[in-house]
């Protein structure tokens, strides 16, 4: 039985997918609240304790005109709003998540064989999740409707692993970036296998600051490859930690949030839900 802040989420996702589908017409509080079964009075509280804003003042973080908006008052481009101060720089999160250990030769090769993956579920504000460490830390997370299908994906990663069903401390530190304010947080470890190129592409992203946006073109640009947007694209696709590497932070030239591999609508909630958190005030 999912508990109220799922249910929460249900109905804030239904209302902001209402939201992008008519922001043309502006609607107004009562029609919003309609469409998710609430009094206006209730959903107004429960959209601003959910989002640390009102749901006009969030259709805005969801809408084309608000990603634009975004880039004037940053005076940058859009290929460039992202990365402020270069890839060359350091950001807060970057910091926070500096700690990108690829799998070495001999574990990619055998398929993680030895390996002990403790794995488990547990609730966000963007719907259930299912998370997986090893020892040296998170090398696994997903969005998830179904639980068997992505023990299943973590299988097809480390198919010569051991599992357990164990909820450890390396899960709950990195579960807490939904909780706490972000940097405030310790080090979040992560411990994912890739091709060379494809931990490049996942490091990028994690040097994307929060509230901002980049574009696949752009990340191709600042990793020293232009013409691999279609790659870089790829290797956003094949990204095993959803949310801790932000791959819900690029989106495509002309401006449209795009698609998503947790699903698009999820993608603009997150998008909303963190810009509320920079620009909200």
């Amino acid at each position: 039985m999912k508990n109220s802040e799922s249910i929460n989420y249900q109905r804030i996702a239904e209302a902001i997918e209402f939201l992008q589908q008519n922001f043309r017409q502006q609607p107004d509080l009562n029609k919003v609240a309609q469409q998710v079964h609430l009094s206006p009075f209730h959903f107004q509280r429960m959209f601003k304790e959910w989002a640390g804003v009102s749901p006009k003042q969030f259709l805005h973080y969801l809408t084309v005109d608000h990603a634009k908006s975004i880039l004037k008052e940053k005076k940058a481009s859009l290929a460039d709003a992202a990365f402020e101060t270069g890839l060359s720089g350091t950001s807060r999160l970057h910091d926070m998540f500096i700690k990108i250990e690829g799998m070495t030769p001999g574990e990619y090769k055998n398929g993680g064989e030895n390996l002990q993956i403790n794995y488990s579920y547990a609730e966000s504000p963007f719907g259930d999740i299912f998370i997986a460490s090893t020892d040296k830390g998170i090398c696994f997370l997903s969005f998830t409707d179904n639980e068997q299908e992505s023990f299943r994906q973590l299988k097809s990663l480390f198919p010569n692993a051991s599992f357990r069903s164990f909820f450890d401390l390396l899960q709950q530190n990195a579960l807490y970036i939904f909780t706490q304010d972000w940097t405030r947080l310790d080090e979040i470890k992560l411990h994912i296998k890739g091709t060379s190129f494809q931990l490049k592409v996942w490091e990028a992203l994690l040097k994307i600051p929060l509230g901002s946006l980049t574009t696949y073109s752009s990340l191709a640009q600042h990793i020293q490859n232009p013409n691999a947007s279609r790659a870089v694209g790829t290797a956003i696709g094949s990204n095993p930690v959803a949310y801790l590497i932000p791959c819900h932070r690029v989106i495509k030239n002309t401006g449209i949030v795009g698609e998503y591999h947790w699903g698009s609508l999820r993608k603009k909630a997150i998008i909303g839900w963190e810009s509320s958190r920079v620009y909200g005030e």
